[in-house]
């Protein structure tokens, strides 16, 4: 079992910025991909962006360089730092691992992100 507590969302302007947490319960050293999503009302749940064990990162193209993914091995926390925000980053944000490419997708209990004036 994998647990996984996100922290850090709130409410922000326009233009803003918010550094969103999560802190996993296992060593991150060796998980394949660790990952941040959201999810709007009425809207399905999608990828913002990933960090994979060799280091590698990939983003939504929504949030191309205004997000970025980071890992903190030594704490076991992976962080998304979110600069320029926009009405429509707002969402549920959560915390994902991926142990392995096969492996069950493990899921925070999410944060809330309200970008508005």
């Amino acid at each position: 079992q994998v647990q996984l507590v996100e922290s850090g969302g709130g409410l922000v302007q326009p233009g803003g910025s918010l550094r969103l947490s999560c802190a996993v319960s296992r060593s991150i050293d060796n998980v394949y991909a660790m990952g941040w999503y959201r999810q709007a009302p009425g809207n399905q749940r999608e990828m913002v962006a990933r960090i994979f064990t060799d280091g590698s990162t990939n983003y939504a193209d929504s949030v191309k360089g205004r997000f970025t993914i980071s890992k903190d091995s030594a704490k076991n926390t992976v962080n998304l730092q979110m600069n320029s925000l926009k009405p429509e980053d707002t969402a549920d944000y959560y915390c994902n691992a991926k142990p392995s490419p096969i492996a069950y997708d493990y899921w925070g209990q999410g944060t809330q992100v309200t970008v508005s004036s």
